[in-house]
């Protein structure tokens, strides 16, 4: 769902923040889910079965059921559940779901924007349609963000060192393009030796390093041409072109125009 407008995003009038009654449970539908269901456990605890499988659930438990599911739910009287639903349709094709199930862990954002959500509601707020969208994207979003941040701490240790590592340089480069960087020296900082450093740097970012220092280096200079009010002379200096025939000549294969033109 990163990809979707939120404009595709279909609200519906099932939404809720609900303390359940001692005796609640939610039965098995005759007919699966037709739309999408945020279901998101803030206190209490209980059960939830989603198909063939049982949940544990308490608060922070956090479920994106999804068109087809067969779902239902019960909860300990003596600790009811309390949740919010959000049933919501999308009218778009989906290439990328969160999953179903997580426990969050650092609920004070997810739970701002939920409460934030059903409050738009309940008074008639201006816009409060496209607000809510908006806030339901965002919340699709954190889901994403967690199932992958979930996902790379399941990797070796070493794995994820790894990364951050390169992750470290290449955040060194962007905040200083205009120093001459080594791979060498670069690989340095990493602790790893060059040659394993450049295979993991393209792996990991995409680009080799050379390619990404180039790329960084031109971003800084549309930046500076665009709005420091910097000539052509200075932008090249400033970013360590010791020839501005070559910069220009590089800042035009890279954005397809001049550094004149930009500026």
């Amino acid at each position: 769902m990163l990809e979707l407008s939120p404009d595709a995003l279909r609200l519906t009038s099932s939404f809720a923040k609900i303390a359940c009654e001692p005796g609640w449970r939610w039965q098995k539908r005759e007919q699966p889910l037709a739309n999408y269901d945020l279901f998101y456990v803030w206190s209490g605890e209980g059960e939830v079965v989603r198909g063939d499988r049982t949940y544990t659930v308490g608060p922070g438990s956090c479920f994106l059921f999804r068109p087809g599911d067969d779902t239902s739910a019960t909860h300990n009287p003596q600790r009811p559940l309390v949740l919010t639903y959000i049933h919501f349709g999308v009218e778009a094709p989906v290439r990328l779901v969160p999953e179903p199930y997580r426990v969050l862990r650092d609920t004070i954002e997810f739970e701002y924007l939920l409460s934030r959500y059903v409050r738009l509601f309940l008074v008639d707020l201006y816009a409060a349609e496209a607000e809510a969208r908006l806030i339901l994207k965002q919340l699709l979003l954190h889901l994403l963000r967690h199932d992958r941040s979930d996902l790379e701490r399941s990797r070796p240790a070493g794995s994820n060192q790894l990364a951050e590592a390169i992750r470290e340089v290449a955040n060194y480069i962007r905040q200083h393009p205009g120093l001459p960087h080594r791979v060498e020296e670069l690989a340095q900082r990493a602790q790893l030796s060059p040659r394993y450093f450049s295979i993991k740097f393209k792996a990991l970012i995409g680009q080799s390093v050379q390619a990404y220092m180039i790329r960084t280096r031109i971003e800084r200079a549309q930046h500076l041409l665009m709005h420091a009010g910097m000539n052509v002379t200075e932008v090249a200096d400033a970013l360590g072109y010791r020839d501005i025939f070559f910069f220009s000549r590089q800042f035009k294969q890279y954005t397809g125009k001049s550094p004149s033109e930009i500026r």
